[in-house]
């Protein structure tokens, strides 16, 4: 094997190479690190910022089968085999975020299409559904994947997902999403609370719950609603599905004046800065990297165990981890003392600072060497 400092010539593929979305950012987090490190990086992607590409080489992936995004991915797939395949001398690593098969190393940013298909009943309209050309091009698509002979998942319930239903004979190594420990602070909360709280008109003594996320319904969001007690307020961050039904839902529960609805923002740490918790309550999350943001900015945190991030978490010293969404009323009504929220909060923080992006590169360094060893005593 080379020597740790031997610079590798390493292809990224992903669809979009920006920082909205947690694969989206995970990749893009990553991979600026290899380049910062030396290394020399082709990326692959069909769409990139600007601003992101700087010291790598983009090959620009075309994109067709909008209309379909199995028939896009598979797409993707092929295009990029096809172009790497053209690419003189070949590369030490090929890291791959998408499905695909031509890859040394890939991350697996989601659940399985095989387990959320074949995790209910089979009702005759289920096995119409998993029979459907789509989802045979997604299971033969999945099985592809499998075959990479690294796999990256990104948190443990991605793992034990890919176990239970691939039982894959390779060697699995979960590498978790980091957080910027800088950017998401105490300090930054402190210093902006009070001027973020009197603009979003929030008296000293209201609770603020915070929940951020754009799929409101397998987020949780129908529990965190029902959960809100006298005194607390909620702001929900993200532009989530089914708006009629959740403005109807805190219609009849009588909470207009304490649910607000805030869309997208710009800047995130804008809301952390006037929360007091910040909930997760998934019925099913690959991480939550939101979470994470939030115990670095010393925040309470609540998620429920199907959360990624959960196994960060121990419950009742850096956070609280629930068994079902059910529970978020009962919890919240324990978090409505200050000096518990703090206590926890510090102990979130002090978790945080132990899962940043540096420690993530780190991790896929090592692995990057481990892999291309092989490689290395052929030359």
């Amino acid at each position: 094997m080379k020597h740790p400092r031997t610079k590798l010539r390493i292809a990224v593929l992903v669809k979009r190479f920006i920082c909205t979305g947690g694969a989206e950012r995970y990749a893009v987090e990553i991979t600026r690190r290899m380049v910062d490190r030396g290394h020399s990086v082709d990326l692959y992607a069909r769409v990139a910022d600007a601003g992101l590409t700087e010291g790598l080489i983009y090959h620009r992936v075309p994109s067709k089968y909008a209309f379909s995004s199995v028939l896009n991915s598979l797409h993707f797939a092929s295009e990029t085999a096809r172009m790497i395949h053209k690419e003189q001398g070949g590369y030490d690593i090929i890291h791959s975020h998408e499905k695909g098969w031509i890859q040394d190393l890939m991350t697996i940013h989601t659940f399985s299409w095989k387990g959320s298909m074949l995790g209910h009943a089979l009702t005759a309209r289920r096995l119409q559904a998993i029979l459907s050309p789509r989802s045979l091009l997604y299971l033969w698509l999945e099985k592809k994947q499998m075959r990479t002979p690294w796999l990256v998942p990104v948190s443990e319930v991605i793992k034990t997902d890919i176990d239970s239903n691939f039982n894959p004979k390779i060697e699995m190594n979960t590498i978790v999403p980091g957080v910027d420990v800088d950017w998401f602070n105490p300090s930054w909360v402190k210093k902006y609370r009070k001027k973020r709280r009197t603009e979003e008109g929030l008296r000293d003594h209201e609770i603020v719950v915070l929940f951020v996320g754009s799929e409101f319904r397998r987020k949780g969001l129908d529990f965190v609603i029902r959960a809100i007690g006298p005194g607390m307020r909620l702001l929900v961050v993200g532009a989530g599905e089914r708006m009629r039904h959740y403005r109807k839902l805190v219609h009849e529960q009588r909470m207009a004046s304490q649910v607000h609805f805030k869309g997208l923002v710009a800047d995130i740490r804008a809301f952390y800065a006037v929360a007091d918790i910040v909930v997760l309550p998934s019925v099913s999350e690959a991480f939550g990297m939101t979470i994470l943001e939030a115990m670095a900015c010393g925040l309470c945190v609540v998620v429920t165990q199907n959360s990624g991030v959960s196994a960060l978490i121990q419950h009742g010293k850096n956070g609280f981890v629930l068994t079902h969404p059910s529970q978020m009323g009962g919890t919240l009504s324990e978090l409505a003392y200050s000096d518990l929220r703090h206590h926890i909060g510090r102990k979130a923080r002090d978790t945080a600072e132990q899962y940043t992006w540096d420690r993530a590169a780190d991790q896929y360094e090592h692995l990057y060497y481990r892999i291309g060893g092989a490689r290395f005593r052929i030359r």
